[in-house]
């Protein structure tokens, strides 16, 4: 290079010419506007990202509105004493939420040494936390797996942004930030209200985290894991579950003892590098064969039972009643039910639900032969995509329409029923199809059901849906579910009780028992017993169960009298103009007199009827539970009894008087039912052919009903007729075998008269007589003459007798015949004997001498068929 004089004059002119100096100020120009737009960029950037950042603090949830209690809290359930009965909670749910007083402190302080060591020195985020973990991602390419999250914000994510699990990048980014933000605010806002602001936050954290096998809260895994309460764990004990949220399904202590073992070490390291445990504690914790106890408690807990009969029924009813009476959805009432904390006190007594168990698991109370009942159904996908249903009633009828007239779902053995089962799903899965899902279960048969009401209070004290074992929750429940023909337990509701109560009928008062059809048709109706037994009482006619006398009285109330009564007593199902297929259903008509009625009712409701003649007439809606509390024991529902006054006192005592004499007298249909040691009245009821048998019946403590009979609606053959009654003398035999006698209370409006039996009216001379009860009021008022015999007048005197003997006579009884009624004094003159019939034996009607008689001590010859013109059930 030439760096002579001229050379260096030259360079200078040319950096100082003009198009040098406008190239320069070009190049200036262009990094200033290139400066100026970066900045313009960044301050942009700044702005949006500022903005952007505002907007997700805007709209985080609102701190006052901010809930960090833990929420799916299990339900427990209490007897009429107290005890649990049942845990309903939702797979999500099993929780039991405690105070931080029943958190041991190592406990806590082993969850914040593993979780957030800095937890009692920051104020809701852990700054250092977060730039270690920054600092971590970057140095490992950018992959940020350490978490810096604490406890606040966890217990924000858990119980505030329950989404999180299914969040992307971007929602996750906008909660990380939303988290933050408000845990600063919650912690401040806690302080601000003076509290013990890290207690309040490590006690909803506690009670919130996953701690595996189900359990949600240290309480309910401190009992899962270890058999006991929360407050009893031990050092190595709190080290177990503090190793667990981290990841809930791989420190499984029951399923991987050894990876949360790796975890445990850790936790208890941290515990005594940061203070918490001495290095003897240390020691003595990790020596601890902690996992064995796990597997003991494991292998002891009970397998999750179905709900018993008594809790299907009871969870039905909360809900409905959440909807009814709190607004909720359905969907609502569910979730408060399973997730809601709540506490459930029942009227269960444990005593009288514990006779029924076991009389009903005891199959010699059940006939010797036992047949299988089905209950199956099929799910399948067609070729073409389509869902196809199958049930066991579309498979009776294929079995029907193929030649097997008599299939009728009920077996001698589950490999017969499976026999049957795999040949018509041979016949209807073709190829190419799919079985999505099936169901299948088996049941005895006969069955049964039966419920114990205090008829005081309307609490049901026990129920039982059927025999055999109860495999599943909310499954059939026979006793709540299931509605069948009453038979002639119908007659005491429907027919007596309306004629005492409106017509002022009495027990005296006489019906003919004669062959009569059904208004408006030629159809007959039958007695149980053969042929007809004349002129009787309604107490003898209710203690026979005669038909036709019902049926006579049923149209003095009318059936739409009737049908009203029904509906005071609770049967819901009884219709009105009901149309079904096209047809018109009505139960305001004369087969209701004898049970026969469009769709039955349950053993249930026919309990709690009965229950309003024990209560002196007053109907009480069946109670299942008294209260209900929520987690701070505030009242949620209060089931206070729903009552209503249907029959007067005197008419329904006067009806348990008559039921009484169901039981207690020769002849009487339910006869061998009464107690050694306390009154009972009752009523039996038989459908047409034999498809159903009750017994609904009351002590003056306790009102029960029992059914039986097939699931399919099939006969009952006659070993099978009579097991029910069995069953209910045992069940109530036991429950009654340690209170005290009482007998029935007389209302002061009933008192006693004697009345001839034949006519009903006030006893004369020579009449059948019986003591009988009367509201006062219609006490009889005539005496019966029909059965005086006027005494046999002298010999008239001899043509020698003197005329002072004639004169003698004359004084003395007239000569016609005729007598003063010494009875009536009323001058009546009556032909000896006049009006006596062949029945007339003087204590009860006897049958002429082509009837049959009942059968002494038991029921008639001939099933009682109360229902023999029931509708078929639906």
């Amino acid at each position: 290079m030439n760096f002579g004089k001229n050379s260096t004059q030259k360079k200078r002119k040319q950096l100082s010419s003009a198009s040098s100096k406008r190239g320069k100020r070009a190049g200036v120009t262009f990094l200033r506007i290139l400066f100026l737009s970066f900045a313009a960029v960044c301050v942009i950037f700044c702005c949006m990202g500022i903005g952007a950042f505002r907007a997700i603090l805007d709209t985080a949830p609102d701190i006052s509105d901010v809930n960090i209690m833990p929420s799916g809290n299990a339900t427990f359930v209490y007897d009429a004493d107290g005890n649990q009965l049942q845990k309903l909670s939702a797979p999500n749910a099993n929780r039991m939420s405690v105070s931080i007083s029943k958190i041991p402190l190592n406990m806590q302080h082993a969850i914040v040494a593993i979780e957030d060591e800095r937890f009692y020195e920051h104020n809701g985020i852990d700054i250092q936390g977060i730039l270690r973990a920054f600092v971590n991602g970057v140095s490992h390419g950018f992959h940020f797996n350490e978490g810096a999250s604490t406890l606040t914000q966890q217990l924000l994510k858990n119980n505030v942004f329950t989404n999180w699990t299914n969040e992307g990048k971007i929602e996750r980014f906008k909660r990380k930030i939303q988290e933050q933000y408000l845990a600063l605010q919650l912690e401040a806002s806690l302080t601000a209200e003076g509290m013990d602001t890290k207690s309040v936050i490590l006690e909803n954290y506690l009670n919130t985290i996953n701690l595996s096998a189900g359990t949600y809260g240290v309480q309910a895994a401190a009992q899962r894991y270890f058999g006991k309460n929360s407050e009893d764990l031990t050092l190595s004990e709190c080290a177990v579950l503090a190793a667990i949220p981290q990841n809930p399904y791989a420190y499984n202590p029951i399923r991987f003892p050894e990876e949360n073992a790796k975890r445990r070490k850790k936790v208890l390291t941290n515990m005594r590098n940061q203070g918490y445990i001495s290095e003897a504690e240390y020691q003595e914790a990790l020596a601890d064969n902690v996992y064995e106890r796990i597997q003991e408690t494991d292998s002891s807990q009970e397998t999750a039972t179905p709900y018993s009969y008594f809790i299907d029924e009871l969870t039905s009813q909360i809900i409905t009643d959440l909807q009814e009476q709190k607004g909720y959805t359905k969907v609502q009432a569910q979730n408060a039910l399973y997730s809601g904390g709540l506490r459930i006190y029942t009227t269960q007594d444990p005593a009288i639900q514990s006779i029924l168990d076991e009389e009903y698991q005891n199959e010699e109370n059940f006939p010797a032969h036992i047949q299988l009942g089905i209950d199956w159904a099929l799910t399948v996908q067609k070729a073409d995509g389509t869902i196809q249903n199958y049930s066991k009633e579309m498979m009776k009828l294929y079995f029907k329409d193929h030649g097997e007239d008599n299939f009728d779902l009920l077996f001698d053995s589950e490999e017969e029923a499976q026999h049957y089962v795999d040949e018509y799903k041979a016949a209807v899965v073709g190829e190419g199809e799919t079985i999505l899902a099936e169901r299948i279960s088996f049941a005895p048969q006969p069955q049964s059901s039966m419920v114990i009401i205090d008829q005081h209070t309307g609490y049901v004290k026990a129920l039982v849906g059927g025999r055999g074992e109860k495999t599943a929750s909310l499954t059939l429940n026979r006793a709540t579910d299931t509605y069948r023909q009453p038979g002639s337990t119908f007659k005491p509701l429907a027919v007596y009780g309306p004629a005492i109560n409106d017509l002022g009928l009495t027990l005296a008062d006489t019906y003919v028992d004669q062959a009569i059809t059904y208004e408006n048709t030629n159809r007959p109706v039958k007695n149980a017993y053969s042929g007809y037994r004349g002129t009787m009482t309604i107490r003898d006619a209710l203690k026979y169960s005669c038909n036709t006398i019902a049926v006579q009285c049923f149209r003095d109330v009318t059936p739409r009298l009737g049908y009203t009564y029904l509906k005071d007593l609770g049967f819901e199902k009884v219709t009105d103009h009901e149309v079904i297929n096209g047809q018109v259903f009505d139960d305001a008509r004369e087969p209701t007199a004898l049970g026969g009625i469009t769709n039955g009712v349950s053993t249930l409701e026919l309990t709690a009827a009965y229950a309003a003649i024990a209560n002196g007439g007053t109907y009480t809606k069946p109670v299942f539970y008294t209260k209900i509390l929520d987690q701070n024991g505030d009242v949620v529902l209060e089931n206070k009894p729903k009552t209503t006054e249907v029959f007067r006192e005197s008419t329904a005592y006067l009806l348990t008087s008559a039921l009484e004499s169901v039981v207690n007298d020769e002849g009487g249909t339910g006869n061998g039912l009464k107690l050694d040691n306390m009154p009972v009245a009752g009523k039996t009821g038989t459908t047409s052919a034999t498809r159903d048998v009750w017994f609904a019946g009351f002590t003056p403590y306790y009102t029960c009903a029992v059914w039986a009979g097939y699931d399919t609606n099939e006969f009952l053959e006659d070993d099978c007729k009579s097991f029910h009654k069995n069953l209910w003398k045992k069940v109530m035999g036991r429950i009654h075998a340690d209170l005290p006698y009482v007998d029935f209370e007389i209302p002061s409006t009933v008192k006693q008269a004697t009345i001839c039996t034949s006519s009903g009216l006030l006893a004369g001379s020579g009449c059948p007589t019986r003591t009988e009860y009367f509201e006062t009021s219609t006490i009889p008022t005539v005496r019966c003459t029909r059965h005086y015999v006027a005494p046999t007048p002298p010999p008239l005197p001899s043509p020698e007798a003197s005329p002072s003997d004639s004169e003698s006579n004359t004084d003395g009884d007239t000569t016609t015949g005729e007598t003063t009624d010494s009875a009536t004094g009323d001058g009546t003159t009556t032909d000896a004997g006049a009006g006596a019939t062949p029945s007339d034996t003087g204590g009860t009607d006897a049958a002429p001498p082509d009837a049959s008689a009942p059968a002494a001590g038991g029921d008639p010859a001939t099933p009682d068929t109360g229902g023999q013109d029931a509708a078929p059930a639906a």
